[in-house]
C-alpha cells in the first residue's frame, strides 16, 4: 500500500519482487501534483528498461537455442507485431547480450530504453566502446545522446565518419502512396543527416516565409505550414530559394596541421571533413566572430525575429530546440523577456525552441527558459518546479561559440 507522501510524489520507484519481476504499484494519478506526475513518468520508464532487457533475454535465448528466425517467428505469434519488427528486436537482442555494461543499465532501469536501441545499432557497425556509452546513457537526453553515439562511432572507425554516413546513404529510401483509411497522399523519406540537414534549412526557410505572408487571424497550424511549404518546393523548383536557408556546419581549426577537424552539423552531428569542402562548393563560406557589440547580434527593439547570424549563432549554442532537443534548422527563436514586454532581439534574450516547446510549452503552460550552470546551457523549466538561481546575466557570446561555421 502506498503513503500519502507516495501518492503525492508518484508512488514507490520501480523495483523487482520476490520472484525477480519488475513492479510498479498501481496510484490514483488525479491525486499527483505536477512534479509527481513527472516522477511517476519516470519510475514507469524505469520499469519498462527493465522490461525490455527481460524481452531481450528471452528473444535471445530463443535464438541461441533456435536460431534468430524462430526468434523472430515466435516474437510475431506472442507478441503480435510484423515480421519486420520481430526481426530487428531478434538482431538488437543477440547484441545486447554481447553488451554486458548496457544489459545492466537497462536492466536496472538507468539505461533508457531508446538509449540501449542506439547503442545496440551502433554495435553492428562499429567495435564500440559498451561501457563508455551506456554511462553516457544515463545522463544525456535521447537527441544528445544520438550524436554521442555517432561520434563515437566516427572515432572508433578513425575515418572521419565517412564510413558510418556513407551506409547511411546506401540505405536511403523514398516512398509515396495513396492513405487508404481517407484517400490523403502520403510521403515518406529517409536520408542521411547531411541530406536531412539540407533539406531541414530549406523547408525552414520556406515555412519562415509562408509565416510572414499569412493572416496573423487565420495563421495556419505548424504541420499546415510545413506541408505547403514541401508541396511549394516540390511543385515550383525554380522559385527563388528562400532567404535563411544557409546550411550550418562547424569545423574546429589545427594550428599545429593547419587543418580542419572535428567536422559536425550545428546539432553536434559529425561529418567528414571532406563533406565540408563539398557543401561549399554550393554554398557561400562565411567565417565570421560571433560579437555580442555587433548590430547583428544586438538588433534592440529594430525588428522582433532574429538575423541570420543570430540563428547561425543561436543553432551553434542551443544545438536545437532548449526544450526536446530537435534540430535546429526545424526551430524558431524565443524572446527569454518578452517581446510584448519590451524584451529586444538580441543574442543574449534569445533561445532555440521548435513550434511545440514555444507554443505549448512557453506560452500555454508557462514554462520559462533558465540557463542550466550544471551542463552549460539553456533549457525549459515548469512553472512549478522551484528555480535554481539565475546568473547575473546571461551568457555572453563569448562564453557560447566564437566562430561562425561554413554556409
Amino acid at each position: 500500500m502506498n503513503s500519502s507522501s507516495d501518492s503525492a510524489s508518484g508512488g514507490a520507484a520501480a523495483r523487482t519482487d520476490a520472484s525477480g519481476g519488475v513492479r510498479v504499484d498501481a496510484v490514483d494519478v488525479t491525486a499527483l501534483c505536477g512534479e509527481g506526475l513527472r516522477a511517476r513518468l519516470g519510475v514507469i520508464a524505469r520499469a519498462e528498461s527493465g522490461l525490455a532487457a527481460m524481452k531481450a533475454d528471452t528473444l535471445g535465448e530463443i535464438a541461441r537455442r533456435n536460431g534468430d528466425g524462430a526468434a523472430a517467428h515466435a516474437a510475431t505469434d506472442a507478441m503480435a507485431v510484423s515480421g519486420r519488427k520481430a526481426r530487428g528486436e531478434v538482431r538488437d537482442a543477440v547484441r545486447l547480450g554481447e553488451l554486458d555494461a548496457t544489459r545492466a543499465g537497462l536492466s536496472e532501469g538507468s539505461v533508457p530504453v531508446g538509449h540501449a536501441q542506439l547503442i545496440t545499432r551502433a554495435a553492428g557497425d562499429a567495435p564500440i566502446d559498451d561501457r563508455f556509452l551506456a554511462e553516457r546513457a544515463r545522463h544525456e537526453g535521447y537527441d544528445e545522446f544520438r550524436r554521442t553515439v555517432d561520434r563515437h562511432v566516427a572515432d572508433v572507425n578513425r575515418d572521419d565518419g565517412a564510413s558510418l554516413l556513407e551506409r547511411q546513404r546506401k540505405a536511403r529510401t523514398a516512398k509515396i502512396w495513396t492513405r487508404s483509411s481517407d484517400g490523403m497522399t502520403v510521403l515518406n523519406l529517409a536520408v542521411d543527416p547531411v541530406t536531412g540537414a539540407r533539406l531541414g534549412t530549406v523547408i525552414a526557410a520556406a515555412e519562415r516565409r509562408l509565416f510572414q505572408s499569412e493572416d496573423p487571424a487565420a495563421r495556419r497550424t505548424p504541420a499546415q505550414r510545413m506541408a505547403d511549404a514541401i508541396s511549394q518546393l516540390i511543385c515550383d523548383p525554380n522559385a527563388k530559394r528562400p532567404a535563411g536557408a544557409s546550411l550550418i556546419v562547424v569545423a574546429d581549426y589545427d594550428m599545429v596541421n593547419h587543418q580542419l577537424a572535428s567536422g559536425r552539423l550545428a546539432d553536434g552531428t559529425p561529418i567528414p571533413i571532406s563533406e565540408i569542402a563539398k557543401i561549399a562548393v554550393d554554398a557561400e563560406v562565411l567565417p565570421a566572430i560571433f560579437d555580442a557589440a555587433t548590430g547583428d547580434l544586438r538588433m534592440g527593439r529594430t525588428r522582433r525575429t532574429a538575423t541570420d547570424l543570430q540563428r547561425a549563432a543561436l543553432a551553434l549554442r542551443d544545438k536545437g530546440c532548449v526544450g526536446c532537443g530537435i534540430a535546429p534548422e526545424r526551430c524558431q527563436h524565443h524572446h527569454i523577456d518578452h517581446w510584448q514586454h519590451g524584451g529586444h532581439t538580441d543574442y543574449q534574450n534569445l533561445v532555440t525552441v521548435c513550434a511545440d516547446c514555444h507554443n505549448d510549452k512557453i506560452h500555454q503552460q508557462g514554462f520559462t527558459a533558465e540557463w542550466d550552470t550544471q551542463h552549460s546551457r539553456y533549457r525549459l523549466r515548469p512553472p512549478d518546479e522551484p528555480p535554481n538561481r539565475p546568473p547575473d546575466h546571461p551568457p555572453s557570446s563569448t562564453e557560447g561559440p566564437s566562430r561562425a561555421p561554413p554556409n
